[in-house]
């Protein structure tokens, strides 16, 4: 599995214990491929991957980067306001195993906190992983399409008068920020058919002003 292959190399910069390495990923593989993860599963991550990978010679710290995708939703509960607070205490207890030290782990607390708000940092590696975490919001209206129906899913538990108010919120939030996307690249890439698609699943929810 090409996941398994990227997070191994990364964790062997740091430490050649093989088991640990093979608990940890286990252990991530296991969060990330639950079955109420419809969306936010191990192929969230591998299209994350495919982003960076496009501008990995713009990003500082690739291993870091890397981790905070791998860690970022390993908590993802759809009744807890708090998933990014616990993924990021997850990542730290983690990494703490491999050894690395105290300034890259706080790199990647820190990154992953940044993804509950998706506001611009100084940052600029936290800016892609931003970016590539929201990338799906400017892809082709089929598969914009497919990812409404996974959140739909993840979120089953909610029936129509709870969910709508609430997706809506947090669609209309985007499309309040100046810019969805926080660097060059993705905003040239995905910017204009991101808040096409947003504008789209606002009527398809009814409750467009």
């Amino acid at each position: 599995m090409i996941l398994k292959e990227k997070f191994e190399k990364i964790c062997l910069n740091s430490t050649n214990d093989s088991n640990l390495i093979e608990k940890l990923w286990f252990e991530i593989e296991k969060k990330y491929s639950a079955k109420s993860r419809h969306y936010h599963n191990l192929q969230h991550l591998e299209n994350m991957f495919r982003e960076i990978e496009n501008v990995k010679d713009k990003i500082e710290n690739v291993n870091i980067i890397s981790y905070s995708i791998f860690y970022h939703d390993v908590i993802y509960d759809v009744t807890s306001k708090s998933n990014e607070e616990k993924s990021a205490e997850v990542s730290k207890e983690k990494l703490e195993l491999l050894d690395l030290n105290s300034e890259e782990i706080l790199k990647v607390y820190e990154q992953i906190l940044a993804t509950k708000s998706h506001k611009k940092s100084d940052d600029e590696d936290t800016n892609f992983l931003l970016d590539a975490d929201l990338s799906i919001l400017g892809k082709g209206y089929e598969d914009y399409l497919e990812y409404i129906k996974q959140i739909r899913k993840e979120y089953s538990i909610y029936p129509d008068f709870l969910y709508k108010p609430g997706r809506k919120k947090v669609l209309e939030h985007f499309l309040e920020l100046e810019s969805i996307f926080k660097t060059g690249y993705f905003k040239d890439k995905y910017e204009v058919q991101a808040r096409k698609n947003i504008e789209m699943e606002l009527i398809v929810l009814g409750i467009k002003n």
